[in-house]
């Protein structure tokens, strides 16, 4: 099969490699998917970079986490019900070496659920990573209907449908976003007011929007860099779900403040998440693309042989939205 792979770490026009590889076969409880669509996340882009130094010491790896296809096959214990099934998949390169940056993958079936009809195999492409993160911190602790919720950086990858299951679980949404543009997609999908949060003091411009209301829960994109204006902006019992810190990767916390907020942090990352949370994302995802009820933001679809353009969009940030490869 023709697959991307790499086998040291560094920039991705180095290292990423193209050719033939062998066509996996599903085990007990797989499934084999002949892959239309992979999607580039930042965590991909981290690991071709050396961000987990033992990874290749199981020899080489086909990146990806998330993509789309159809079923071509199944392991023993797996109906054969399944082949012919269009599918997304999530989790593929996560504790193992082959991801879906290739033209198949075999993997666990749950990791492969019904990609509904009416969804692209590029939209298949960002349900992993992007949508169940998103699902996670809008969710994970406890019902939002008349809350307020703020989604910083809400144009992006995560945030555009972070508004989106805030705003369709009854929630008020309020969104970050740096420029009219963003700003124009942010409320297009549901947000009654976006701040820039490249201004200073934007979290009191926040106060200033709502009366005085403070914050239920933020979704956080940058929760190092945001941490300070947050703080002015959310209420007592307040919770800071965030999935990312990267422009300050080690933050310092100013743990009297927020001890007398009662703040509740909580770290989000697809692969940790409970199966339960990820089998109610998944549902509550099919569901919303079954009725067309999602909007999609996909910033770029590129060809095979431009991979490592794909690595450097994500990691440059000079793209809003999800970046989608096409495999056949």
């Amino acid at each position: 099969m023709k697959a991307c792979w790499f086998d040291t770490f560094g920039l991705a026009q180095e290292v990423l490699q193209q050719g033939d590889w062998p066509t996996p076969e599903p085990g007990p409880g797989e499934v084999l998917v002949q892959l239309q669509t992979t999607g580039v996340n930042p965590s991909d882009v981290k690991k071709r970079a050396g961000a987990f130094p033992d990874l290749l010491e199981a020899g080489p790896v086909i990146p990806h986490s998330d993509g789309a296809g159809v079923i071509t096959a199944v392991g023993e214990g797996v109906s054969p019900s399944r082949v012919g099934e269009r599918v997304f998949v999530y989790q593929a390169q996560y504790g193992r070496q082959l991801g879906t940056a290739a033209q198949y993958v075999a993997l666990d079936s749950a990791r492969a659920p019904m990609l509904p009809d009416n969804a692209s195999f590029e939209v298949g492409a960002c349900i992993g990573i992007p949508i169940m993160t998103a699902h996670r911190c809008v969710f994970a602790d406890g019902p939002i209907a008349d809350q307020l919720i703020l989604v910083t950086g809400g144009a992006g990858r995560v945030g555009h449908y972070a508004i989106q299951w805030a705003h369709r679980a009854g929630a008020r949404v309020i969104a970050t976003a740096s420029n009219k543009s963003d700003a124009a997609a942010c409320r297009a999908v549901g947000a009654e007011v976006v701040v820039n949060h490249r201004e200073p003091d934007w979290g009191k411009a926040v106060l200033d929007f709502t009366g005085g209301q403070k914050v239920d829960r933020v979704i956080d994109v940058e929760f190092g860099a945001n941490l300070p204006e947050l703080l002015h902006c959310v209420r007592i019992g307040a919770t800071i779900a965030t999935y990312s810190s990267t422009v300050v990767p080690e933050p310092a916390l100013p743990f009297r403040t927020m001890m007398f907020l009662d703040l509740t942090v909580r770290m989000v990352i697809v692969y940790a998440m409970p199966e339960e949370a990820k089998t109610q994302a998944v549902a509550e995802t099919q569901t919303a693309l079954t009725e067309g009820s999602l909007q999609h933001r996909i910033a770029e679809t590129l060809p095979f042989d431009q991979m490592a353009t794909a690595h450097e969009m994500i990691e440059e940030g000079s793209v809003r939205g999800c970046v989608v490869v096409t495999i056949s």
